[in-house]
């Protein structure tokens, strides 16, 4: 039996204050998800990346190397206070991509980049959970992101839209033992 632990990004805003509702949000989604013994993967950066690694500090069941972080850039010491393993990529906005490679992604918000990651998610036959407020993820939750047929035993295929973390928990148990397929390079 396999008993790795699945990996969830959490992508949105880089920017926003610690006391918005979008930082909250990220930080009890971050917290969640390691109390349900997820591994949280971000850009390791700020905004909803540090909310979402600040939240996984602070369950109860966080232990050391339960947050990952791939960093734009080359330099660690970039990355925000709370990562537990910090991987500097060098790549740029290219890191999205490897981002969107977690078993699941929860969108917060966002702009351009937590678009590219949501539409690189989506491409890469990933589950994805759009959160129900300003930017890219409330505008494309419960939406399509386009007509390709990912799942065919999945009419419903959408980014699944989410009000809070228990929510998104409960998206993440119903839908990601469906979400098995991979992507098998461009036909």
């Amino acid at each position: 039996m396999n008993s790795r632990r699945h990996v969830v990004a959490v992508i949105g805003n880089a920017r926003l204050n610690p006391g918005s509702e979008k930082y909250k949000l990220a930080q009890s989604v971050g917290e969640k998800l390691v109390d349900e013994r997820y591994r949280l993967l971000t850009g390791g950066l700020g905004g909803v990346m540090e909310a979402a690694c600040r939240g996984a500090r602070s369950s109860a069941g966080w232990y050391e190397g339960c947050s990952i972080g791939l960093l734009p850039g080359s330099d660690p010491a970039k990355a925000n206070p709370y990562v537990d393993i910090v991987i500097p990529t060098g790549l740029d906005h290219g890191r999205n991509s490897i981002v969107a490679q977690a078993d699941a992604v929860v969108a917060i918000g966002g702009g351009a980049g937590t678009l590219s990651e949501i539409a690189f998610a989506w491409i890469h036959k990933r589950l994805i959970i759009g959160l129900n407020c300003d930017g890219w993820s409330g505008r494309l939750a419960d939406q399509r992101v386009d007509e390709r047929d990912r799942y065919p035993d999945l009419p419903d295929d959408r980014v699944y839209g989410a009000q809070d973390a228990t929510e998104v928990l409960t998206l993440l148990r119903t839908y990601l033992p469906a979400y098995i397929g991979r992507h098998s390079l461009i036909a």
